[in-house]
């Protein structure tokens, strides 16, 4: 079951100039900010940057959560999806995964602990 919308990725060529540009057009510094990802809690969604060298995709990349992200990615695999990227602990127990869709899009999944629905506005 998908529980929605939780987080959009922008690769970026340059994450310094990413994180500071994203920081002004926010109005927030980030609350992560690693030379692998920056990351801003954007009204209780997350707006995370990548550098684009290790995206493996191009443009925004969104991920939908999802209660248990094994079972959501077999069930995507039962319905016709192609797996892009295997269910991966990204840190912090966060887990996370992208099929193919039928279609030729993009389609990631997260499951995070962390994800405080009260601090969405």
């Amino acid at each position: 079951m998908i529980l929605g919308l939780r987080t959009v990725i922008y690769p970026v060529n340059d994450i310094v100039a990413g994180k500071n540009w994203y920081a002004e057009v926010l109005g927030l510094a980030p609350y992560f900010d690693e030379v692998f990802y920056v990351g801003f809690n954007v009204g209780g969604f997350e707006l995370g940057l990548i550098p684009d060298a290790i995206a493996g995709t191009h443009g925004a990349q969104a991920l939908w959560g999802v209660e248990d992200a094994r079972d959501a990615m077999e069930r995507l695999l039962k319905l016709g999806g192609q797996e892009l990227e295997a269910v991966t602990d990204v840190g912090g127990g966060i887990l996370v995964g992208a099929v193919l869709d039928p279609f030729g899009n993009r389609f990631g999944i997260i499951q995070n602990p962390h994800f405080d629905k009260s601090t969405v506005r």
